[in-house]
């Protein structure tokens, strides 16, 4: 059984790795509910809901170094936690009210014997938080599992202060007009700033006693909060985090490509040589700093100065550098010329932050929440005091996957769609999986169905994709399906993206041997089903849908239509494919008579549409059944899920690959990058997945402009990082190499390569019990195949019309 589509590796050494050599053990995990026995606590008189950083600490005596010390930590929004002022950790994974995380930390390899300082920078940036950050008020809690004297857990002997040098910045600081979605900007003012709060020798009179957040208890006089999870007003539902920690690694911030000295005395070469030496920027001067990292990257920004009180830093964050007109051109170029001919240099725009130096020494900036950039823009105006700019550096921060598969073949081109393609994947995953790591940071289901097929065939690591499975199921509302992102504070619902959820359930079901995440997803399944059965009209096609059932983006802006009746084709085309899916997954674990009435609901919609939508003057399934709109997404589905006859699916199909994306020949609406996912598993399905290679010509075309990651559209694209397009690394490995699940669970193997014109190729793909080798050499029309597989799976190879029987181990096969 195939998938029913109708239905570098990281090896970081971390920043603040634990002293001497000591190697961190992860404790065993914890029940999902658990007894809690601290509080949660904050500030006794700062407002909770407005934008808020607060500094915690406490003292702990130890007469002898632990070989073991946990702690449970969470916060509302986010915390970092230190000991002995030493970067432990980050957290709580986002998550929603209900469902809110909470990390753990073996703290022994940062203790000692005798006085040690615990401390937390805690942060809420209320209504400038990140879209996807869900809150109630900003709260801090930690645990510890040691008792009596050498116990840590909040409240007792725990302390805290307001940070005043430290804020958010409002909109008006992003120099771009494009929808951004993934928090503030920030400033760090140094001379407002408490340069000692992570170290035992700061005395300032603003630390106070800690408090409990429900101060405004709607019960005077009760706290409510002695327990963590405490029903009434502590609004937390604490669960452990399932992830990693996310990856916090040294990274370069960039190369110096440009000085431009707007004003002052400053001489650009002598600015050239940061950051890979220190400079100085005199008094009264105002430059512009350019640096290029030549691929993008998600980071944290770290610079540190001494002197220049007054000055003031700007930092741009930047993908692409922009002319005039705000577009973007070739992602290497600098400059741009005008209709006159005339050269002027391209300009960094988008997200900002802020430093103001106090003229102290050895001042570090570095916020709170990492960035995303390519060029990074510094502009710095100092005031009558010179500025040392001592260094600049970075703290690399992806989900920590592992890149496990390989592919080589002797197309170059190859090579960099699978880089770019695995960088895109890389920087759009971290404690969520992202649509796009600079403008919005949100977990979308259309986005993520693609994103954890990447996971599964490239890295073998499925917890990131069961967060996202998880949080899909919990996001459904009363009236059955469910949120289009998750978690999102702003709620947006696309009903469409509800039946890519069930897709994404089928695809687990297929890749991942484990049945637990499609047992809890069942009953979601089946109210979203429930919800689309009331718009399913008697001929079988969907009647409009309420809020906004998008399907994809086109030159025009997005599908789908409707017609005079109020009917659309291909919002019922993917509706088919979720009864498809649902009705395998149905008769796998549930109910098969359910799944039979599923399939049969699935027969009338498919007969419905064909029936209604066929334009047999163009030979082309129609977008509604007044035909007046045509689309390669309709007919892609139509093929997937055998509306148009088989008899006809190659011609289909052979007309969609003559349009580019970003098209309409002959008023057929053209695919988003996106979209071509489901193009090369509909060509797969036809049995034309020869053709697939030629089919990412678009790809190929961007690899001139020096993208280094895949844009979200093409054209003059908002977002230059959408992991919706990074799929051809998902196709090299499962259409051109041609590995995929042949039962559910991967319980066998399915090796069926589509080679176009490669004489030859090799490819390793990471499988629950190991990992399955290929490698391929063609001479004519004969092939030598070598396939190794696993202990224990077998399976079968499938090449130019005939099967040969895969077993566990070396396998060699020849065809002639």
């Amino acid at each position: 059984m195939r998938p029913a589509f109708a239905s570098v590796s990281l090896a970081v050494a971390l920043l603040t790795a634990p002293p001497h050599g000591f190697a961190q053990t992860n404790p065993p995990p914890d029940p999902p509910h658990r007894v809690w026995h601290a509080s949660w606590v904050t500030h006794p008189s700062a407002p909770l809901r407005e934008p808020l950083v607060l500094h915690f600490r406490r003292f702990l005596t130890l007469a002898a170094a632990p070989s073991s010390y946990i702690v449970r930590v969470s916060a509302d929004n986010r915390f970092i936690l230190y000991v002995n002022s030493q970067r432990v950790g980050d957290g709580p994974a986002r998550g929603d009210l209900t469902h809110w995380r909470y990390e753990r930390f073996d703290l022994a390899p940062y203790l000692r014997p005798g006085q040690n300082l615990i401390t937390a920078t805690v942060w809420n940036w209320g209504v400038y938080a990140p879209i996807a950050q869900m809150s109630d008020r900003t709260a801090f809690l930690l645990e510890s599992e040691a008792t009596g004297v050498d116990a840590i857990s909040t409240p007792e002997g725990w302390q805290v202060e307001i940070e005043p040098g430290h804020r958010a910045l409002d909109r008006s600081s992003v120099t771009q007009r494009a929808y951004m979605a993934a928090g503030p900007g920030e400033e760090i003012n140094a001379s407002l700033y408490d340069w000692s709060w992570n170290t035992p020798s700061d005395g300032s009179s603003n630390w106070v006693p800690v408090a409990s957040p429900m101060r405004d208890s709607i019960y005077p006089g009760v706290n409510l909060a002695h327990s963590a999870d405490a029903t009434g007003d502590n609004p937390w539902g604490l669960v452990p985090d399932p992830l990693p920690p996310m990856a916090y690694a040294p990274a370069s911030a960039g190369q110096n490509v440009r000085v431009q000295v707007v004003n002052g005395q400053a001489a650009e070469p002598s600015l050239q040589s940061f950051p890979q030496a220190p400079v100085t920027i005199p008094a009264n001067t105002h430059v512009h700093i350019l640096l290029d990292r030549q691929t993008l990257t998600t980071a944290y920004p770290i610079l540190t100065v001494s002197g220049g009180k007054s000055a003031q830093i700007w930092f741009t964050y930047s993908e692409a550098l922009y002319d005039n007109q705000d577009h973007k051109g070739d992602r290497n170029a600098l400059d741009y010329t005008d209709a006159e001919g005339v050269k002027h240099p391209r300009r960094a725009l988008g997200l900002r932050d802020s430093f103001i130096p106090d003229g102290g020494g050895n001042r570090v900036f570095e916020p709170l929440w990492w960035r995303t950039w390519r060029y990074l823009d510094l502009d710095i105006r100092t005031a009558d005091e010179p500025l040392q700019l001592d260094s600049l550096t970075a703290a690399f921060t992806v989900y920590p996957f592992e890149e496990r598969a390989t592919f080589q073949s002797p197309d170059p081109d190859l090579a960099q769609i699978w880089q770019i393609s695995w960088r895109t994947a890389r920087l759009d995953a971290h404690e969520t999986y992202m649509d796009t790591p600079y403008y919005e940071q949100l977990q979308y289901i259309g986005d993520t169905r693609i994103q954890a097929l990447i996971s599964y065939a490239v890295t073998g690591d499925d917890r990131l994709a069961r967060q996202a499975l998880d949080a899909f199921n919990d996001s459904r509302i009363p009236e059955g399906i469910t949120r289009s992102r998750y978690p999102s504070s702003l709620p947006q619902n696309i009903p469409t993206f509800s039946l890519l959820w069930i897709g994404m359930v089928h695809d687990y079901w297929m890749y991942r041997p484990d049945p637990a995440p499609i047992r809890a997803s069942l009953m979601g399944i089946r109210t979203v089903l429930d919800w689309f059965a009331q718009y399913q009209q008697p001929d079988g096609l969907l009647r409009e849908l309420p809020w906004w059932s998008f399907i994809d983006w086109v030159p025009s802006g997005a599908i789908p239509t409707y017609d005079s009746h109020g009917e659309s084709c291909v919002t019922t085309l993917q509706y088919l494919g979720a009864l498809s899916n649902a009705a395998d997954l149905e008769a796998a674990f549930s109910d098969p008579i359910f799944a039979a009435e599923l399939r049969t609901r699935a027969a009338h919609v498919r007969a419905g549409v064909y029936a209604k939508c066929w334009g047999s003057a163009r030979g082309l399934l129609a977008d509604n059944p007044d035909k007046t709109l045509f689309s390669q997404q309709a007919n892609i589905m139509g093929v997937l899920y055998d509306v148009i006859p088989k008899s006809q699916q190659q011609v289909v199909l052979r007309k969609l690959l003559t349009i580019e994306p970003g098209t309409t020949p002959n008023g057929v609406l053209s695919a988003s990058y996106y979209f071509r996912f489901y193009l090369a598993r509909a060509l797969d399905h036809a049995g034309m997945a020869d053709l697939y290679l030629a089919s990412i010509q678009p790809w190929r075309q961007l690899l001139a402009l020096h993208f280094s990651t895949w844009p979200e559209v093409p054209g003059n694209t908002r977002s230059d990082s959408h992991a919706w397009s990074a799929h051809p690394i998902y196709d090299l490995l499962t259409l051109v190499a041609g590995v995929e699940p042949a039962s559910p669970g991967f319980h066998t193997v399915r090796i069926a390569p589509h080679f176009g014109s490669l004489p030859s190729l090799t490819a390793t793909f990471p499988h629950p019990d190991g990992t399955i080798e290929v490698a391929y050499h063609r001479q004519g029309k004969a092939l030598d195949a070598a396939i190794t597989l696993p202990a224990h799976l077998s399976g079968h190879f499938v090449y130019a019309g005939k099967t040969w029987p895969l077993h566990p181990g070396a396998n060699h096969i020849h065809a002639p």
